[in-house]
């Protein structure tokens, strides 16, 4: 007989052992066990000392193991509820922040409506029309920009601009939906002026390098003119490119020339010109020559 026909009768002679026949084995051992630790626990507790010996030791550091892995899934599992609950703030922030942006937006919107309703009040003999800027030359200043309002809204060439406390520029080219503004810090500008409350003529003159440093010049004053820091100036009744009376800014500085025969003084444009969002155009129409 070969030795796979051996074992494959031992097994399943293994195979024949009933399940009842091995628990009462069983059974019989365990009583056995129990009778022997009652009656002799005196000879056997040699053994149990060198077990307990070595079995606590096993069964703290097995406990300290437990209660690390506990830990450690404790916190992984913390972790990731911190992981989640960071992402959905991070959501959160986010839709608060645009919220936030979208009423900052709607806030300025709300005060430049405003500056605009009091700046047509001031100047109630002209007709206007508001616009909203939506480009500007490369520049960190509103030399020169576009508004959304072109021929088709009755804009032309030469039309005042105003916004802020007053003059903005002046329309340099006019298509059906939008036009360009020159603003009157550009280098090209040249504006017929007079300075209130004395009526004294003058000129000013745009300069972009001189705005920068947080002014404009106006020229050609009579040196014997009274005026003084503070006062108003505005666009003259001779000018042929400007309506009359619109501000233009106010004297912060003034200085005789070297002729001995004129003076000089600096203003401060009543107009932000590095924020501009609308602007009201006049509408009505004046003889005008383009600067």
């Amino acid at each position: 007989m070969r030795i796979y026909d051996v074992l494959d009768n031992r097994i399943s002679k293994k195979k024949d052992i009933s399940p009842k026949y091995l628990f009462l084995v069983f059974t019989i051992i365990c009583v056995a066990l129990i009778v022997v630790s009652y009656f002799a626990s005196d000879k056997l507790a040699f053994i149990k000392q060198y077990t307990g010996a070595i079995i606590t030791p096993i069964q703290k550091g097995v406990d300290k193991i437990g209660v690390w892995t506990d830990s450690k899934a404790q916190n992984l599992n913390e972790i990731e509820e911190l992981n989640k609950e960071n992402e959905a703030l991070k959501i959160e922030l986010a839709s608060v922040k645009e919220t936030l942006n979208r009423y900052q937006n709607e806030l300025q919107e709300l005060q430049e409506l405003r500056k605009l309703y009091a700046l047509d009040d001031e100047y109630p003999e002209l007709n206007k029309t508001a616009a909203h800027v939506f480009a500007k030359d490369s520049s960190s200043w509103f030399s020169n920009f576009y508004v959304d309002k072109g021929s088709d809204d009755g804009i032309f060439e030469g039309a005042t601009v105003m916004c802020g406390e007053g003059l903005a520029g002046i329309v340099t080219e006019c298509y059906g939906s939008y036009s360009k503004v020159r603003a009157v810090i550009d280098d090209r500008s040249k504006i017929s002026a007079k300075i209130m409350p004395s009526n004294v003529l003058c000129t000013l003159e745009g300069n972009i390098n001189k705005y920068q440093d947080g002014y404009l010049e106006v020229i050609n004053i009579d040196k014997d003119a009274a005026i003084e820091v503070g006062d108003k100036v505005i666009t003259s009744n001779i000018s042929r490119r400007y309506h009359p009376g619109i501000v233009i800014g106010y004297i912060k500085e003034i200085t005789l020339d070297s002729n001995n025969l004129t003076m000089t003084a600096k203003i401060t444009p009543a107009v932000d010109f590095y924020n501009i969002g609308s602007v009201l155009i006049v509408t009505d129409q004046l003889e005008t020559i383009l600067e």
